[in-house]
Formats: structure tokens, C-alpha cells, sequence
């Protein structure tokens, strides 16, 4: 199997990678997510109104989505210098929007976090891959995995499922909606369920990724494609590897391929692929 280079990468730019586990419910008790006290703020933290609390599963999203306020210290994300602007402030709001256990805090509510929840989906380049979104609101149940939202006029297609949230669904719906769900494979599914309720859109996924939660899927792939039903503009591509029937997405006239969780971000410049991770790396191999 061959791509045609360059390609831009889309994944889950995780600087450590890490397992997709099965965490517990998400925790998110305040939807503005200010602090109910001071006892779970971490110690890490620079004193001001952002922390982060003693709940951080370690996922990495905040510190891609706003580097300039959060670093890992000890295990855990931490507020490294509060934001010193307008840009990082929303940044740090758009980080705390997107974490999946709610462990980022502010010491008092932010009057403007309803303008942070209108700017996703966020543009990951509009010059060089326009219409490609990242949608925020990441969830535990995909261990924070990212989601991607696709406008197109063959139809928009949101890639995984972020944690549902009527904020991004209304946001999405001023995008022209949702026609395709996509699921790279059974990890990512998070809310797909909810996502599907709203837009009332058939769902994509290989059938060695089908469980139980995703036995009313509305399309099943089967074999090992690739497919271009979606239109002369994409191919699903089978790639095993990090799961059995792990699938790709590939954006021909941008050269995107949405990679689930194959690929991870280094975070010295190029892509890491984990074998620990990747337990069908042969059979991909196979199908190559």
C-alpha cells in the first residue's frame, strides 16, 4: 500500500503514548469547570486563576492545545505560567473545554468561556488544509483520543467522536451538520451514539471493530478495501495495527490522512509508531 507524499498527518499528538484504556466516568460536575475548592489543585501549579487538579489522567491535550500555559511535571499536566494575553488565555479556555476528566480549573468563573465554546471547531490550517477541523471536547472514554470534523460538499464527516457537547453541536450545525459519522476503530467511539441521535447521520466502522456498543452501526465495512463510496475525494484505507481493523482516512485533493491512533507525536519533530501498541503490525504488513 503506497501514498502519495507529502501527506499531512492528522492523530492524537500524544508526546508519551499511551494505551487506550477503559477509565472511569468522566467527572464533570460544573459545566464552566471552576473550583470547588482548593484541596485537589496540584502543588505543581503557578499560582493565578488556571490549575490543574489531582484528577489529570495525563493525557497530553492541554499541553498541545496550549503550550505556552501547561507542561507535564511529576506525572501530571500543570500551569507553568498563567496566560499573558487574549491568544493564550483562549488557548488555556479552549484546553480546559477540551480535557476529558474536567481537571482543569479556574479560582472563579470565567465571563467568557461562552466565547471560547463557540470558536470550535477549530481550523487546523485554513491556508494549507482548508476545512479541516479539530473538534475539542475530548473524552475519557477514548482516553482523550482527538476527533476531526471534515466540510466538504460530498458531504461533512466527523472522524471519531469527541465527547458530546450541545455547544459543539450547534456549532457544527451552523457548518452545514454532520452526514457521515467515521470511527477509525473501536477505541474511539466515545459518544457516538449521541452524535448520531442529534445529526441522525449513518455511522462508518470496519466490522472486526463492532462491539457491543457499536453493534447498530449503520455501516459496516468488511474485507480490506480500500473504499471510495464517500466520493472520488476519499479512500478508507484498511490499516491493522494498532487494532485488528483499524481504518484510515485519506483527503486526496489536501492530502490528509486521519490516522486514529497509529501515529503519535513526538514531540521532537517527527511521528512515533509504538510496536506495544500496535499488536496487528503484521497483518498490516500483510496487506501492504
Amino acid at each position: 500500500m503506497t501514498l502519495r507524499l507529502p501527506v499531512h498527518f492528522v492523530f492524537t499528538p500524544l508526546g508519551n503514548t499511551v494505551d487506550v484504556s477503559s477509565p472511569g466516568l468522566c467527572r464533570r460536575a460544573h459545566n464552566i469547570r471552576c473550583s470547588s475548592g482548593k484541596s485537589t489543585r496540584r502543588p505543581q501549579n503557578v499560582e493565578g486563576e488556571f490549575y490543574v487538579d489531582r484528577s489529570c489522567i495525563d493525557c497530553d491535550v492541554c499541553r498541545w492545545m496550549a503550550p505556552n500555559s501547561f507542561k507535564r511535571v511529576d506525572g501530571q499536566s500543570a500551569v507553568y505560567k498563567q496566560p499573558k494575553d487574549p491568544r493564550e488565555r483562549l488557548a488555556a479556555l479552549q484546553a480546559l473545554l477540551s480535557c476529558p476528566t474536567a481537571s482543569i480549573r479556574t479560582e472563579t468563573p470565567p465571563s467568557d468561556i461562552l466565547e471560547a465554546h463557540a470558536t470550535f471547531p477549530i481550523p487546523i490550517n485554513e491556508e494549507s488544509i482548508p476545512g479541516v477541523y479539530h473538534c475539542g471536547y475530548h473524552s475519557e472514554k477514548s482516553f482523550a483520543s482527538s476527533s476531526y470534523f471534515i466540510r466538504r460538499t460530498g458531504g461533512n464527516i466527523l472522524v471519531d467522536s469527541p465527547r458530546y457537547s450541545k455547544h459543539l453541536a450547534h456549532n457544527l450545525q451552523n457548518h452545514g451538520g454532520v452526514d457521515y459519522i467515521f470511527l477509525t476503530h473501536k477505541d474511539d467511539v466515545a459518544d457516538h451514539n449521541l452524535w448520531q441521535k442529534h445529526f441522525k447521520c449513518p455511522r462508518i466502522i470496519h466490522e472486526l471493530e463492532v462491539t457491543a456498543d457499536t453493534a447498530n452501526v449503520e455501516i459496516k465495512l468488511e474485507g480490506s478495501g480500500p473504499w471510495d463510496f464517500l466520493g472520488p475525494d476519499i479512500d478508507l484505507i484498511f490499516t491493522p495495527g494498532h487494532t485488528e481493523g483499524s481504518v484510515c482516512l485519506h483527503l486526496k485533493p489536501l492530502k490528509v490522512l486521519f490516522t486514529g491512533d497509529h501515529l503519535a507525536n513526538s514531540g521532537k519533530g517527527f511521528l512515533n509508531v509504538d510496536p506495544i501498541y500496535n499488536w496487528y503490525s503484521g497483518t498490516l504488513k500483510a496487506v501492504a
